[in-house]
């Protein structure tokens, strides 16, 4: 544990219990009452101030924190720390009057407003500026604070219109990020196949963003624009890190991740966290949330190799953002609590812990409600408090390294959804998700990994839909199954190179020794349609292709005889492929068999459906077993 970490973990000495408190929405008389109800509901952290930048700064230069040094110190005089946010989520009003051009750009030319919230261009050098004066104040006056423990950066960077802009400021940002990376226009030409369509450049400043076009814009421009996307969006947060650091070295420095999507190269952001932050919020109402959100999780503790991270904010009960917002039903909001806790987490926040009484969030769930403290809701929340307070062995312990991965690669998601492919219905988070789940399902642990992460403690590994890939990567998944390990592939994977240009010798051409075979066609289904696969009676749906078998053998079929599922012996391993998408029961059997004979077995053999189990060890050693039952709701802690 570094000493980042170390300030943190001396500050709370037990897992962090609370969530975002907005103190400045209420009155001193509510005040009074929040202090009295933290102590009841067990609460030892806080997030104050993720939209508090117009109140901190009234106007331009004019900065005014008496109101926020009442509430951390009374905080602190309460025993509950402070997750102090730089408060730049949303900008006041007076920026976009004085400086219109920081507002975002959509494709179409549109201009964003205020009156919502993220109404800032990330390339923008004055919405930088005045963000990083910001932080300098808060971080010159609040280092030494007792009540600090970690700094938040931002808020859920890229879950709104910021994450993309193509206002006139961020193309010429776009221009400078690819000079960088190609060096030469001539080099760019070459990556982005511009002799198609007569689009080849004679100089950088004939490039746009991928603005709204007549007909297919260029995959390989679509491709660099969502990885300058997310770098100039880092780029906004290293900015104030830098602050930080220089101000406050010894505090850590984390930003919440939203739920698992597109917008953000998580793994090329998590290097510069000190610890992983995450919202989670799965629909209660529908019966395969607890599996998206498992999955979720996984790739939470992944980003650092199996490094605990912090469930930043999840709902009591409501959101108020979906059509329809029905409530947890009863002991639903402790379970998923400690699915949290058992995937990693450090911490259960809330967003948040008083109900607003307006805005757009007055219907969002919070710890306590509308209602006061005399609710189910408060009363729920009040016993998980105490129930964590019971169990000071989990915080900071490391939860015990799978056996079994799933590669995941933001670029070549990004590269995989892009226009003009075989079918729309391939999509890389419902491939991820349905080789998962038969994982989760038998309660094996998986761990998720980057393309470029180490593969040596792994006995089995699943590649869902890599279908951009550089010959690099290839070559070291080929040489991992060389040397012993078990590879699940799946269609479309293997490609196009890191630039979207296809690799040329027969698909997969970088896995097609590795894998046995070589796709001569693919052959999508139409929508809703299925086929039959056996030889168990099973189905087929989404994707199937003409394979050639180069030594791979047939293992299922569709019911035209096409290989669907092959397998093939690889040096000391072995390599399957996966033609098609099989149904759920046959997946499963599926990965039973081939997890069996990689020797990857469940945490707990034996386990019922429904019933998952995780392991974390203690920093004296001893192993934690967290046992989640469904079935009843029941959760049990134990030594194992």
């Amino acid at each position: 544990m570094n000493d980042r970490l170390r300030h943190f973990h001396d500050r709370l000495g037990s897992l962090a219990y609370g969530g975002d408190y907005n103190p400045e929405q209420w009155g001193p008389d509510v005040h009074a009452e929040d202090t009295e109800l933290m102590r009841k509901a067990g609460v030892n952290l806080a997030t104050v101030g993720i939209f508090s930048w117009a109140k901190a700064e009234p106007a331009p230069g004019t900065y005014e924190f008496d109101w926020l040094d009442t509430h951390l110190d009374r905080l602190a005089g309460a025993g509950v720390r402070v997750c102090l946010a730089t408060m730049t989520a949303s900008p006041p009003a007076w920026l976009a009057r004085l400086h219109p051009e920081t507002l975002p750009v959509l494709e179409d030319g549109t201009r964003l407003y205020p009156g919502s919230r993220q109404h800032w261009c990330p390339s923008s050098p004055v919405f930088r500026d005045r963000a990083t004066r910001l932080v300098e104040q808060l971080a010159a006056r609040y280092a030494d604070h007792p009540a600090l423990a970690l700094w938040h950066i931002g808020n859920e960077y890229g879950c709104h219109i910021s994450r993309h802009c193509h206002c006139e400021v961020s193309t010429a940002a776009f221009r400078n990020w690819l000079r960088e990376r190609y060096g030469t226009v001539d080099a760019l030409n070459d990556a982005w196949c511009t002799d198609f369509w007569a689009q080849r450049y004679g100089d950088f400043e004939e490039i746009h963003t991928p603005r709204s076009a007549p007909s297919f814009r260029n995959p390989a421009q679509q491709l660099d624009y969502r990885r300058f996307s997310s770098d100039e969006l880092l780029a906004c947060y290293l900015a104030e890190k830098q602050v930080l650091d220089r101000l406050t070295p010894t505090v850590p420095v984390t930003t919440n991740f939203v739920p698992v999507a597109r917008t953000l190269d998580l793994f090329r952001w998590a290097p510069h966290l000190d610890v992983i932050s995450y919202d989670s919020y799965p629909d209660p109402h529908d019966p395969d949330s607890a599996h998206g959100t498992a999955f979720a999780y996984d790739v939470m503790r992944g980003l650092k190799d199996g490094q605990p991270w912090l469930l930043m904010e999840q709902a009591p009960s409501a959101v108020n953002w979906r059509p329809r917002n029905g409530r947890k039903p009863d002991g639903r909001m402790r379970l998923d609590s400690w699915q949290a806790i058992a995937h990693g987490a450090d911490s259960v926040l809330f967003f948040q812990w008083r109900q607003s009484r307006g805005g757009a969030e007055k219907f969002h769930s919070a710890m306590v409600p509308h209602g006061g403290p005399d609710t189910r809701i408060f009363r729920e929340v009040s016993a998980l408090g105490a129930e964590l307070a019971e169990h000071p062995g989990l915080f900071g312990s490391l939860p015990e390294r799978a056996d079994a991965a799933l590669l995941l690669d933001w670029p070549s998601w990004w590269a995989l959804e892009l226009d003009a492919h075989p079918s729309c219905d391939v999509t890389l988070l419902d491939t991820a998700l349905a080789h998962h789940r038969p994982l989760y399902d038998a309660s094996v642990a998986c761990d998720i990994v980057p393309a470029d992460g180490e593969l040596g403690p792994y006995r089995l590994l699943i590649v869902p839909n890599l279908y951009s890939v550089s010959a690099a990567t290839a070559a070291r998944i080929a040489d991992w199954v060389r040397a012993g390990g078990t590879l699940v592939m799946s269609y479309f994977s293997g490609i196009t190179d890191e630039h979207d240009r296809v690799h040329l010798g027969g698909y997969p051409a970088p896995f097609r020794e590795v894998l046995g075979l070589r796709v001569e066609e693919f052959d999508p289904l139409p929508e809703g349609t299925t086929l039959p696969l056996g030889p168990d009676g099973g189905t087929a749906s989404i994707w199937s292709e003409d394979i050639v078998l180069e030594g791979a053998e047939p293992v299922f079929s569709l019911g035209d005889g096409r290989p669907a599922v092959t397998r093939h012996p690889y040096g000391d391993g072995t390599a399957w492929y996966l033609a098609t998408r099989p149904d759920p029961a046959t997946l499963r059997t599926l990965m039973d068999r081939i997890r069996s004979e990689a020797s990857v077995e469940p945490t707990e053999p034996g386990l019922p459906e429904g019933v998952q189990v995780r392991t974390r060890i203690a920093a004296d050693g001893r192993r934690l077993r967290i046992r989640l039952d469904r079935r009843d709701g029941s959760v049990t802690v134990s030594d194992g």
